[in-house]
């Protein structure tokens, strides 16, 4: 028989999947045991509040009707909370579907797109699948102040008249560094108006730092910058897959020429706009991340591990040995955290910021497992 996978574009033969963190019912399935966390997927341990669950609720009685296709009353709700035309905004299921969008839309086998090192998987995947060229540059190295984090001269040197797009991962997954807002907005300035600049801002709302870069504020001084956001972390909304891109009318509605229609669901856009209202809960989220992550930082500095500055909701640390080893015992005491083999960094785990007891838990797993 012949190989019928032969018959997919060469980009795609060679594309290397995503792989997700592992299901809280994989584990007991494989393990036979019960009593799990998973600290591995940063999602947000408070789930979603009052007002999506109640606005959940209402929803689930229109369910046998398609959804607003385009989404009318969650991008109205943007455009007030960013002072954006509705026309700019383009809905997806997560943010990830608006970075797959982005490819689609500007990349060809002809063009580039640029990216740093250790950046979001999503990238290497979005810009193969289209046949364009990926160029990587370096990250910071281990001993600089933001090792792994984005070197925005390194990725300017990569820009030339091929390059259609450059990611920018502000906080970065998985390291959870990040760019500052001068040096941010000197290198967006520098990039030729032929180049779309992607802030991918997924975990934002959990910055508690007045100066931290807002790109979404300059996104009348520069039409070639892309916004993208989500409802996944802070929100609490990872299970129902929304996301969105702020950009320029003219480039919004390329993008919606790409989208599917009808990418999200009634539920997900009825969750997403109560959410958006919901500051309480927001600023709940983000007081227990911000203690959470204190809390991890003191007990990975105890245990003697390297871990690496993050503003996300997440810890990157490097065990001194391979993870893999120490991510299975953690997953025999019924802790998921996250190896990032994947990301060519065999020794480290990436670890998501939960509730107080998860975060004792996880910590005496890995000591443990140590």
């Amino acid at each position: 028989m012949p190989d019928s996978s032969q018959l997919a574009a060469p980009s795609v033969r060679t594309l290397a999947p995503y792989v997700p963190g592992k299901p809280i019912e994989e584990l007991e399935r494989e393990y036979g045991i019960s009593d799990i966390i998973k600290l591995a997927s940063n999602e947000n341990p408070l789930g979603p509040g009052a007002r999506a669950r109640a606005a959940i609720a209402a929803a689930s009685s229109e369910i046998g009707l398609y959804p607003d296709g385009g989404g009318f009353v969650l991008k109205q709700a943007l455009a007030r909370k960013y002072g954006w035309a509705i026309e700019g905004i383009t809905l997806g299921n997560g943010s990830n579907d608006v970075l797959v969008m982005i490819a689609e839309a500007f990349l060809t086998p002809e063009t580039e797109a640029v990216y740093s090192q250790y950046a979001f998987a999503v990238y290497p995947i979005a810009v193969q699948a289209t046949g364009a060229t990926a160029r990587v540059a370096a990250a910071f190295p281990e001993q600089h102040p933001m090792a792994l984090g984005h070197d925005l001269d390194a990725m300017a040197q990569l820009v030339n008249e091929r390059t259609r797009v450059v990611f920018v991962a502000n906080p970065n997954n998985p390291t959870g560094t990040w760019v500052e807002s001068a040096p941010l907005k000197r290198f967006i300035a520098g990039l030729p108006a032929t180049t779309l600049v992607v802030m991918d801002e997924a975990y934002i709302e959990y910055v508690d730092d007045p100066t931290f870069p807002d790109s979404s504020q300059w996104l009348n001084e520069f039409p070639n910058l892309i916004v993208t956001r989500t409802f996944s972390k802070a929100y609490g909304l990872a299970g129902l897959r929304v996301g969105y891109a702020l950009a320029s009318p003219a480039i919004a509605g390329m993008l919606n020429r790409v989208r599917q229609a009808f990418n999200v669901n009634s539920i997900a856009l009825a969750a997403a706009s109560a959410a958006l209202d919901d500051s309480d809960h927001l600023q709940k989220s983000v007081a227990l991340n911000l203690s959470g992550l204190k809390q991890l930082e003191e007990g990975v500095d105890q245990l003697g591990l390297r871990r690496y500055p993050s503003r996300g909701n997440f810890l990157l640390i490097d065990c001194a040995r391979p993870a893999a080893s120490v991510y299975e015992s953690m997953l025999r005491q019924g802790v998921i955290v996250r190896p990032v083999g994947n990301y060519q960094l065999p020794s480290h785990l990436r670890i998501t910021v939960g509730t107080p007891e998860q975060n004792r838990r996880m910590l005496d797993a890995l000591r443990q497992a140590l």
